[in-house]
């Protein structure tokens, strides 16, 4: 059944465009808590990030949570991964986390966590659905919800990430530069780092509601590799506004994404016999790192482009690492969803280990050049049932042979088809991709 409001990550949007309204939000906390009475201990816990909407909406669901007779943990800021770990192991009913992740300060959105400290299953966010197209009615005065903060919150998460590593590892002598994106991590990552043993200077430390993402953090990272340089660092960390991607940077200055860093993990999780399962990423995920997990007698699968997709595969194949190249990584040896500063403490502990640097690291794994190409449409177009389209295709496959790749797909949520091609040289890449999204354009006129 298609769902309503809930899109593959929770339901988001512009604040005071419907849903992103303090009604909507105060609905969706009574039927949440219609659906999650009977889970888990006696209440909910919702967090968010830092962007100022956050206030209005923590309040509204609060509110519908009380009306629904369900307690309510406020947490304050918190990274997404710290509120489905507490989640977890206070044994919550659920998590909410009021978030629109790497989005600017005037997005905003919800999502959930199970008492399991995972994604909602379709079949909780129908019921959920259900609640919000019902009548709103509130429980007598007596079974009335009641709030409280959990002060405690930030502490635990920090300790939790800290033995994501052996006690034994001492990272001092680091120099790290932290990007907070002025986002949910601003209060914990520089903690976590600085507990471990490493020296710390915080970029996107100074959230004031309106610069969440805002020339920084994990979509954003130039001004990260900046620093790292005129610091003479040995490495950057940027994490995105809910603190659930990582994007690095080496001591050169150069960024490295989520594909080589899920790379880098796996080789070390390889070498010590703990790497189980195939290595999940996306449509998206570059062929370098394909090939370069390959070498390493790795299988890769590859899921649709979402975290979500790349879960359920891991589960499916009972595997334990996967994510996408704009930084969602998934550990699901130390955590049940993606986790920026968990994931760059695995990094960590391999260049501890090696005694490499995160240049070095890398290297194992060459990117391949990716090009990608939005071409507009007025008029729904399916490529796979494009003759002319497929005939294109087929041909710039064969120049690429085993060297290249070709992906076209229609965007799920712009008038967009997305034309992708890579391959080892970039300007071939770069003309065929061309020639491909001329096809797209040619089929469109015809």
């Amino acid at each position: 059944m298609a769902k309503k409001y809930f899109g593959t990550d929770g339901i988001r949007g512009t604040v005071g465009n419907y849903p992103i309204t303090p009604d909507f939000f105060l609905k969706l906390g009574w039927a949440a808590g219609k659906v999650f009475a009977n889970e888990g201990s006696g209440f909910v816990l919702v967090g968010k990030d830092t962007r100022i909407s956050g206030y209005m909406f923590e309040s509204a669901i609060e509110s519908g949570l009380t009306a629904a007779g369900v307690g309510t943990r406020l947490l304050g800021p918190m990274p997404t991964p710290g509120i489905a770990y507490l989640t977890r192991t206070l044994r919550a009913k659920a998590g909410i986390v009021i978030s629109a992740s790497h989005n600017p300060y005037y997005d905003n959105g919800v999502k959930f966590f199970s008492v399991n400290g995972t994604k909602l299953p379709d079949e909780i966010e129908e019921q959920i659905e259900h609640y919000l197209d019902s009548p709103m009615t509130t429980v007598d005065s007596s079974s009335l919800g009641k709030a409280k903060r959990q002060v405690d919150a930030a502490g635990r998460y920090i300790e939790f990430c800290k033995a994501s590593v052996p006690p034994r590892l001492d990272f001092k002598g680091l120099k790290i530069v932290i990007d907070c994106a002025h986002g949910a991590t601003y209060h914990v990552a520089p903690h976590v780092f600085r507990e471990v043993g490493a020296e710390v200077a915080v970029i996107g430390g100074e959230p004031n509601g309106l610069n969440i993402n805002d020339q920084c953090g994990a979509t954003q990272p130039e001004k990260l590799a900046q620093t790292v340089l005129a610091q003479q660092a040995d490495l950057g960390i940027a994490l995105d506004g809910d603190g659930d991607r990582l994007i690095m940077v080496d001591h050169k200055g150069e960024i490295v994404d989520g594909d080589e860093l899920i790379y880098i993990i796996a080789k070390s999780r390889l070498q010590e016999g703990l790497l189980y399962g195939p290595v999940v990423g996306t449509l998206m995920t570059n062929l370098g790192m394909e090939i370069g997990l390959k070498h390493l007698g790795v299988k890769l699968l590859r899921a649709n482009v979402g975290d979500r997709y790349v879960m359920e595969m891991l589960t499916e194949n009972e595997g334990i690492l996967g994510g996408e190249g704009s930084g969602h990584i998934i550990c699901l040896d130390r955590t049940t969803t993606g986790d920026g500063i968990i994931s760059a403490l695995q990094v960590l502990a391999e260049m501890h280990g090696s005694g490499q640097t995160l240049y070095e690291l890398k290297s194992g794994m060459q990117k391949f050049p990716q090009v990608l190409i939005n071409v507009k449409i007025e008029k729904k177009l399916d490529p796979a049932h494009s003759e002319p389209i497929q005939k294109a295709v087929k041909a710039v496959e064969q120049k690429l042979g085993d060297e290249g790749r070709v992906l076209l797909r229609a965007s799920g949520t712009e008038p967009l088809i997305r034309v992708m091609v890579e391959g080892r040289y970039e300007d071939k890449v770069n003309a065929y991709a061309h020639e491909l999204a001329d096809a797209v354009r040619n089929s469109l006129r015809a």
